[in-house]
């Protein structure tokens, strides 16, 4: 909703139906100029991501920015993990990234502009243990992102990386795909109390903080920076 209160039209790209109706709903309810819409989409599926990209341009007729911001994860020790598993996390948290970006780059290149911000997090920065495949996902994306801002910075368009620490929504805010209904994060969630004692800022992360810097990496003002990685993490990482 961040982007549509800046009045910047959004597609949502998800398929958590519920819940993406719902932001569609009170970005309408708060009055906000830019227009939501929402197409059911698997976003690790290259042919889906595709019909969803015509139906945007369709819509709202060019893409300037594209924010890859699906994640996915079990807490759990490497052996305890299998081949399904590690299949599944490399899917959405990486391939999903390639597939998206793959996609609408085409698009910016030909009109010379855009800015492609990719949702990491700092598990990719420092690696966290019971996440290790997750944080070798999270590593390629940021490896993907500085290769790629290269390619292209020649084009006018930018890629940077945003790295989130630990953000724990509201029950309200969970969607019934949310990985925090996965058992072992659900159990995470109640240490709320001890974790927090690892930032310096002494508060764990919102939506809204990092919205926020995505905002600044899709401004004009950012126009001159380019593959490279923030962490919005209330201190944990100083990297």
């Amino acid at each position: 909703m961040a982007l549509s209160a800046r009045e910047c039209d959004t597609m949502i790209c998800d398929l958590d139906e519920e819940n993406s109706a719902r932001v569609v709903q009170e970005s309408k309810d708060l009055g906000f100029k830019g227009r939501v819409a929402f197409t059911r989409t698997d976003v690790t599926n290259t042919a889906e991501f595709e019909r969803a990209l015509a139906e945007t341009l369709k819509l709202f007729g060019k893409v300037d920015i594209l924010v890859n911001n699906v994640g996915w994860d079990r807490m759990l020790l490497f052996l305890e993990t299998d081949h399904t598993l590690w299949d599944r996390l490399i899917a959405v948290n990486y391939k999903s990234v390639l597939v998206c970006t793959k996609s609408v780059l085409p698009h910016m290149v030909e009109r010379k502009s855009g800015r492609i911000i990719n949702i990491a997090s700092d598990a990719g920065r420092v690696g966290e243990p019971r996440e290790a495949v997750y944080s070798g996902c999270k590593a390629a994306v940021i490896g993907f992102s500085k290769a790629l801002a290269k390619e292209v910075g020649r084009y006018s368009v930018t890629v940077n990386v945003v790295c989130p620490g630990t953000i724990i929504p509201a029950e309200e805010e969970k969607g019934k795909l949310s990985l925090w209904n996965e058992p072992e994060l659900a159990k995470f969630s109640e240490l709320r109390d001890r974790i927090v004692k690892a930032y310096p800022l002494g508060r764990l992360g919102t939506a809204k903080d990092v919205a926020s810097a995505v905002l600044f990496l899709a401004s004009e003002e950012a126009g001159w920076i380019t593959g490279q990685t923030i962490s919005v993490s209330g201190g944990y990482t100083t990297m």
